[in-house]
């Protein structure tokens, strides 16, 4: 696992930045059985093809001889917010033109 891959998917349109190998801590719990009423469902193996088509804009797959991921365009969170701004403001600029 690394910065800006993909490892999921969320119910809404924006992304959600989470670390993976992070433990979730349990205190200030209210039951006891909380999280083991979570179900989880079994992760889906994509073909290339499927991943190119499921991937948004701003997203990449990438490949190498044994397996294919899928990846931000750019790894660091903050690299993609600047990228976002600056894509933002060359539309403002344009439909302003």
């Amino acid at each position: 696992m690394y910065k800006g891959q993909v490892v999921g998917e969320h119910c809404k349109d924006d992304d959600i930045e989470i670390n993976v190998a992070k433990e979730k801590k349990l205190t200030n719990m209210r039951a006891a059985s909380a999280d083991k009423t979570v179900v989880l469902k079994p992760h889906r193996e994509l073909s290339l093809e499927a991943m190119l088509e499921y991937i948004e804009d701003d997203e990449w797959v990438e490949v190498t001889p044994e397996t294919w991921r899928m990846r931000k365009r750019f790894l660091d969170s903050n690299e993609r917010k600047r990228a976002e701004r600056t894509a933002l403001k060359a539309e403002a600029a344009e439909a302003g033109a």
